[in-house]
């Protein structure tokens, strides 16, 4: 039964170019379920946008001599380009910076002010010392008061899990200095969490499905909710739509509200780009959809209890009741949180600010999309913070993915090239053909429902062991010594082109770029595989850039097809190329050596 669904993937800052560690949490992951979901016939819509508002691009921008609004522009056209490379199917990949989104994030806060959700409270916030510029809870570091971790941030724990405010960290200290932050009182706008406990404990307790490590941080979230500030003292943020607020340039919304906000504007403005502006309600209206939030783990508490509780009090139903704002409407909660543990290099996380950083770019032109997408698949962080090293990199693209994989394919279409010029006929099945066809096929039902579950690192093992024993049984029935056998060896290179086809459709969500070559080198022609297209938009006078895809054209389906017996074949090219093992020490030149 074909189903409305929504991937919502977490919008990256525009504050640099993204490294490994964010696309092996929110990238990869994402565009493998939305492919699969699409191939298997439902209706998908995967949105998502660079995240432009916030300190974090205030400080970047100060450091390049360029302003906020230059400094997210670059750095978002950077983004959207290393997305398109990387092969993630975006329906529309957009950015903070419109009207639209301002519309929606300010229709959210309206909504949630007039329900009772909003109070205003003053507070100690953090200052830079030196700059007078506010610091944003994500920029402070110290030590956790609960568990000791050092590394602590001022809006939660990532070891524990614990929220926090930045005064509650031991030895405080600006990220970005060192210094130690001057905390100053100011009045901001709170959401009251407390007062929508009740509502979101009896909704998470309803979600006996998720990760473990989702359920663990949300339920520590629950025991010691307390009202969380979404406005900040910043001149680069959607303004606060209050009187005595709006007009004030020291007064914005604070980003991690803007930015959560930005799965529904961007589905809006997915619907208007598509020329149907009410489109967005089947993806988040009706009980009926299905949404599935991507993100790594450090973004597991705005999106399994936050963004929840803001959607249940614009719907007015939580402690203070309220309305459903007239323009939105009823809005459905996430049905699901597929949250990814740490990329790390040598037990350090992967990351912009901690010196270990390898950049998308960098490795999509070394490397290709997807030798990186098979990395993150398979050795990736979805259960527990996996270190990647060079040496386990090259071993797992070249002895699994070029030797098995690769190997697979070349020899298959190869030999059949070589004897037949076209895809054979099978004769007569044997005990043999008979298992390996049997195997091959019944891997889309466990396969699919490993995918369906966002068990991707099962999934594609289980992918990968249909391509062993493929390999194994053209090793075993050594085709190439049946000459004075053509019937027997027409019927073996024929199983073999038909498993390759099925090993293929059931890689495709993973390696989408060389699943259109083995398409081809299969005698297939149009589009199997689509890929997403960055097309330059304008508004109020500024150009950008988005990511939108027509996916409905391509012809993978998630089934085994028979292979057309009779279609012309032509010598094949390398569908993987192997990495130089030297690699495998040090890696390529613009590596990180160090993560100190």
């Amino acid at each position: 039964m074909c189903a409305n669904i929504l991937a919502a993937v977490a919008w990256p800052y525009a504050n640099g170019p993204r490294h490994i560690g964010h696309v092996s949490g929110f990238g990869v992951p994402s565009d493998v379920f939305a492919r699969f979901m699409r191939m298997s016939g439902h209706r998908v819509l995967m949105v998502s946008g660079s995240d432009c508002h916030g300190t974090a691009i205030s400080v970047k921008a100060d450091q390049e001599g360029l302003t906020a609004q230059q400094c997210a522009e670059k750095y978002h056209r950077i983004i959207a380009k290393d997305l398109q490379g990387l092969g993630l199917s975006y329906d529309l990949y957009t950015e903070t910076m419109t009207d639209n989104h301002a519309h929606v994030v300010q229709e959210i806060f309206r909504t949630l002010h007039s329900n009772g959700y909003l109070v205003k409270h003053s507070e100690l916030a953090a200052f830079e010392a030196g700059t007078g510029r506010t610091l944003p809870d994500r920029y402070i570091e110290g030590t956790c008061p609960f568990c000791g971790y050092d590394d602590a941030r001022g809006d939660q724990c990532d070891h524990c899990g614990r929220q926090l405010d930045a005064t509650d960290l031991v030895n405080p200290h600006s990220k970005t200095t060192g210094a130690v932050p001057e905390f100053r009182e100011t009045e901001h706008f709170f959401l009251d969490l407390p007062a929508l406990a009740t509502s979101l404990t009896e909704w998470i307790d309803t979600r006996t499905d998720w990760r473990p490590n989702v359920l663990k941080f949300s339920h520590n979230l629950l025991d010691e909710l307390r009202p969380r500030p979404i406005t900040r003292d910043l001149d680069w943020g959607v303004p606060v739509p209050v009187e005595g607020w709006q007009d004030n340039p020291m007064k914005s919304i604070y980003v991690w509200f803007d930015a959560v906000i930005g799965y529904l504007s961007a589905s809006i403005e997915w619907a208007r780009r598509s020329g149907h502006p009410e489109a967005w309600k089947d993806f988040w209206t009706g009980g009926q959809e299905q949404s599935y939030y991507f993100m790594g783990k450090d973004n597991i508490v705005f999106h399994s209890v936050i963004w929840p509780g803001i959607l249940l009090g614009v719907d007015g139903e939580g402690d203070k009741g309220g309305e459903q704002s007239q323009e939105l409407g009823h809005l459905d909660l996430p049905t699901e949180i597929v949250s990814s543990e740490f990329l790390t290099m040598s037990g350090s996380k992967v990351s912009n600010s901690r010196g270990a950083t390898i950049f998308v770019g960098d490795f999509l032109r070394d490397f290709g999309p997807d030798a990186l997408r098979y990395f993150i698949a398979v050795a990736g962080p979805e259960n527990q913070d996996t270190d990647f090293t060079w040496d386990e990199f090259v071993r797992r693209v070249n002895f699994e993915l070029a030797n098995e994989w690769g190997n697979l394919v070349n020899r298959s279409v190869s030999m059949a090239f070589k004897n037949c010029g076209q895809i054979p006929a099978a004769g007569e099945l044997t005990d043999d053909d008979t298992e390996l066809l049997e195997a091959s096929r019944g891997a889309f039902e466990t396969v699919g429902e490993l995918l369906g579950h966002a068990k991707f690192k099962a999934a594609i093992t289980e992918a990968m062991r249909i391509v062993g024993l493929a390999n194994a049984y053209i090793s075993a029935q050594e085709p190439w010594k049946l000459k004075d056998d053509p019937a027997r060896r027409d019927t073996v290179l024929h199983v073999a082109l038909q498993v390759v086809s099925d090993c293929n459709t059931l890689l495709t969500p993973f390696l989408p770029h060389a699943s259109q070559q083995v398409y081809q080198a299969l005698g297939g022609e149009g589009i199997w595989a689509a890929m997403p297209e960055m097309v330059e938009v304008e508004e109020n006078g500024r150009s950008y850039p988005v990511l939108q895809g027509d996916y409905a054209a391509e012809k993978a389906h998630w089934a085994s097809e028979p292979i057309a017996v009779g279609r012309p074949l032509s010598k094949p090219s390398p569908i993987v190329h192997k990495i130089d093992p030297k690699l495998a020490e040090t890696g390529p030149e613009w590596a990180p050596i160090s993560t100190d």
